[in-house]
């Protein structure tokens, strides 16, 4: 119970913060199944070939498990515990990566997820999809594939890339005298990339929020809830101004929550938010709160939400980086 207490709490996450309008276990909760860089933290590098002296977040990876280290963190991944107004519960995961079996077993088990009921996918780098083959071990065992397929939401553009990563999770029917070979059974439902084209997976109602992911690429954040507003959105260099409007406060409409990219502590990268950009966009779209995601080993969680409480005093926007397997409760 004291590292369930520990990890509810973001360990020096305040309680109140994480609270949005909501508390109760039986109702809905977002769970951070990962809030680390597409490389994960720690960094093998740190670890096979060390600095002098050593890089401490990385190398208290091997000192401390990992459900105590804030610091350990896999691929950004967000599980939506949707509880329904007939109390019961739906399963959506936001985005799949190379950490996805490794999240399964340390927080399916932890929080006592039994399922997954839909999958939706911000965009099909490898970050965000090479766990898919990993769908079949959270679905029912059947030698010849005779089960319910899981819905999963994607843009035309992913779902192309996906048919040549993976084919034999897209293709329809077996050829002639080909083996039926047990793989992850998927129901592929394409999304546009449209702030007014929104959908519903598991019951619960998505906007899509395109923003750039470098000038040549765009990704999909997604706003959800409808008592309790939430953004979510992990790979970003530039909002469009569409989007920009939909999540602002001087815009549609202030959000209870926005879940935010921030890669680098310093500079700027070309493909992702950093620090000093995630903090500025913060106070443009000013949310109600804010949470911190797809970190690097350059975020020590204590140091650097040590930081975060002053500025959110100084600012009046309560910001705080995630954690793995944080559960943050709120009303849907």
């Amino acid at each position: 119970m004291e590292n369930q207490k520990a990890t509810e709490n973001g360990n020096n996450i305040d309680h109140n913060f994480l609270a949005v309008n909501g508390d109760a276990r039986d109702g809905s909760a977002l769970i951070f199944l990962g809030t680390g860089c597409s490389s994960a933290v720690p960094n093998a590098m740190c670890l096979i070939q060390p600095s002098d002296p050593p890089c401490q977040v990385c190398f208290q990876s091997l000192s401390i498990p990992p459900d105590r280290n804030p610091n350990y963190r896999c691929n950004t991944s967000l599980l939506i515990d949707y509880s329904q107004s007939d109390g019961e519960h739906n399963y959506i995961i936001i985005d799949v990566g190379k950490t996805f079996r490794e999240q399964v077993l340390r927080w399916f088990t932890f929080h006592k997820i039994p399922r997954v009921d839909s999958i939706i996918l911000t965009h099909e780098h490898a970050d965000a999809v090479l766990g898919l083959d990993d769908i079949r071990a959270v679905q029912p065992f059947s030698p010849t594939n005779d089960i319910d397929p899981t819905p999963i939401y994607l843009t035309e553009f992913a779902m192309a890339s996906i048919a040549v990563k993976f084919p034999y999770l897209v293709q329809k029917k077996l050829k002639e005298g080909q083996e039926v070979r047990r793989v992850a059974q998927l129901d592929w439902k394409i999304i546009e990339e449209q702030c007014d084209k929104p959908f519903v997976a598991s019951g619960l109602r998505f906007v899509p929020l395109p923003v750039m992911h470098g000038e040549d690429y765009i990704c999909l954040g997604f706003l959800f809830g409808e008592k309790c507003k939430v953004a979510y959105i992990s790979d970003i260099s530039r909002f469009p101004s569409n989007t920009e409007y939909v999540i602002s406060k001087n815009g549609a409409g202030q959000l209870d929550l926005l879940i935010l990219d921030t890669l680098y502590k310093n500079g700027s990268h070309n493909t992702h938010f950093c620090f000093p950009q995630t903090l500025e966009a913060v106070k443009k779209l000013c949310p109600k709160r804010a949470l911190l995601i797809g970190m690097t080993h350059e975020f020590d969680h204590h140091k650097d939400n040590e930081f975060l409480v002053e500025w959110s005093k100084r600012e009046g926007i309560p910001v705080q980086l995630a954690q793995d397997g944080l559960r943050v409760p709120i009303d849907l």
